[in-house]
């Protein structure tokens, strides 16, 4: 049976609840895979909230009061779900703040995720996202991207900045593998937590990282590459653009284990 349930402010939802957020635009959010009740980086997790509510509200929730919403969420949904994060307000968009402004924290509850196997193919696009560093929602052109790279015969789309660097695909964040180091972009990226979670554990093992600006001229077939996001920690890529990429699954191998090796938390 599937799963769908959407609690605000800790309680279920109503209709009457949710029709003064439909489709509003001002409002930040994380994703994450819950299993056996917990969650993997959950301190990255609150610590992106708060500082997204910092910079879009001036003010943000206290992690004990995140981590209780998210416990009632995961109780009433069960212990292995996909867990979406919202924080709001109201008023929302295209209104001015007022004194006493309270923030909303709504969260959807659905089946654990499935994500594709891969290898994918990506589409190269020029395209920058405002505010990089905070996953804020309204972001129409990534689905837009995504359905006109599938119309062209890729699976997704990939990123390229007005500078040339590629930065990252569509909910995914992109990682580069020279046979040597693990290479991050440089570029106005958002930091996943799953990027976030594999760095720290590729450091607590030794493994080399380097973070460096990618062009489309550096794309060779002895280079591999992967994406990932709160789904998976690595999806092997074929292809970028018309550049087809090594196939190294010991690379992959290597990111799936450095994610199973974060500690899950309980909120």
């Amino acid at each position: 049976m599937a799963v769908s349930l959407t609690h605000l402010n800790g309680k279920p939802a109503t209709a009457k609840d949710l029709a003064p957020l439909a489709f509003a635009g001002y409002a930040h959010f994380t994703a994450m895979q819950v299993r056996d009740r917990a969650v993997r980086g959950l301190d990255l997790h609150l610590e992106r909230l708060r500082r997204a509510s910092e910079v879009l509200f001036g003010q943000r929730l206290s992690n004990s009061r995140v981590r209780e919403y998210l416990r009632a969420a995961i109780d009433a949904g069960g212990p292995d779900v996909s867990l979406t994060c919202f924080v709001t307000t109201r008023p929302a968009e295209f209104m001015p703040t007022s004194p006493g402004l309270s923030l909303d924290t709504l969260i959807k509850i659905t089946d654990p995720a499935q994500p594709p196997s891969g290898p994918v193919a990506l589409d190269i696009v020029h395209h920058q996202r405002h505010l990089s560093g905070i996953k804020h929602v309204g972001e129409v052109t990534k689905t837009l991207y995504l359905r006109q790279a599938q119309a062209r015969g890729f699976d997704d789309a990939a990123f390229e900045d007005s500078a040339g660097r590629l930065s990252e695909a569509t909910i995914w964040n992109l990682a580069w593998w020279d046979g040597e180091q693990v290479i991050w972009p440089r570029a106005d990226i958002l930091p996943g937590v799953t990027m976030q979670i594999i760095t720290r554990q590729l450091q607590n093992v030794g493994v080399r990282q380097q973070t460096r600006e990618i062009r489309r001229a550096d794309l060779n077939k002895d280079m591999a590459a992967v994406i990932m996001n709160s789904w998976t920690p690595a999806i092997p890529v074929s292809r970028l653009g018309d550049r087809q990429l090594a196939n190294d699954a010991n690379f992959t191998q290597l990111l799936h284990d450095a994610y199973q090796s974060e500690p899950s938390t309980q909120p």
